[in-house]
């Protein structure tokens, strides 16, 4: 059987630096901006002309973190709760005979700067260093299908918690959008919305989101750790930003 291997035309930079946390489909966040920077010979701008005039493009890219894990033939996603087996080809599981995957993401801008070519994107529900394979543009004649359905996720996953931050968190939140605008003199983020908008999806493993209790949960976004718990009716207390 002929096999094939693929070079990586650029890498995404993004604000998640491990797989726990990260939104598990594109868009369901909107105040992070990724960056895709195209290595040589594919940072030539030709190569990218005319894609500013497409708001979306589709991402192929490489499970890079997860590529040594073997893989199985069911799988337990956790939109059925983490009991329920399914085919993996029926899933968008991360660990596949081939580890590829397939992302529609907002174009935002294309950048010549710093001595790179890159694209500015948002939406992005991938890992900091992913290889990115290829990029497509979204046609949405082509690719959105409005009959379409969808099986066991018919709808995008509810938001089930009401998100608070203690004073120090805030805080926190104010000074990290006060330097990150200043180092990057882009479009200001709303890293409060953003972190409302990842935590109100529960990132937890399926087996733990029926549990209450003292834990406290972590995960790493930009240089930081964020740490929260989960409290009764339905509220998430964001304790602090920790570098």
């Amino acid at each position: 059987m002929t096999s094939f291997s693929f070079s990586p035309i650029g890498i995404l930079q993004s604000c998640y630096q491990e797989k726990f946390g990260i939104p598990r489909q594109p868009r369901l966040e909107t105040e992070a901006v990724s960056e895709l920077i195209l290595l040589p010979p594919y940072n030539d701008l030709n190569s990218l002309r005319a894609i500013e005039t497409f708001s979306h493009i589709w991402l192929i890219f490489v499970f890079h973190q997860t590529a040594s894990a073997t893989w199985k033939p069911l799988i337990r996603p956790p939109r059925l709760g983490g009991n329920q087996r399914i085919g993996v080809f029926a899933s968008r599981s991360t660990f596949r005979p081939n580890p590829i995957g397939l992302s529609a993401v907002e174009l935002l801008a294309v950048d010549q700067s710093k001595n790179r070519v890159s694209l500015l994107l948002g939406g992005c529900d991938l890992v900091n260093g992913t290889p990115i394979l290829d990029i497509k543009p979204y046609l949405p004649y082509s690719d959105a299908i409005p009959n379409a359905y969808t099986g066991f996720a018919p709808k995008a996953p509810a938001e089930k918690f009401k998100i608070n931050f203690t004073a120090k968190a805030k805080q926190q939140c104010q000074a990290f959008e006060t330097k990150q605008q200043g180092v990057t003199g882009s479009t200001p983020l709303d890293l409060k919305k953003l972190i409302r908008q990842i935590l109100s999806l529960d990132p937890r493993p399926a087996y733990q989101q029926q549990q209450i209790s003292e834990r406290i949960y972590a995960m790493r976004l930009y240089n930081f750790d964020l740490r929260w718990r989960y409290c009764e009716n339905d509220e998430i207390l964001v304790l602090v930003l920790e570098e």
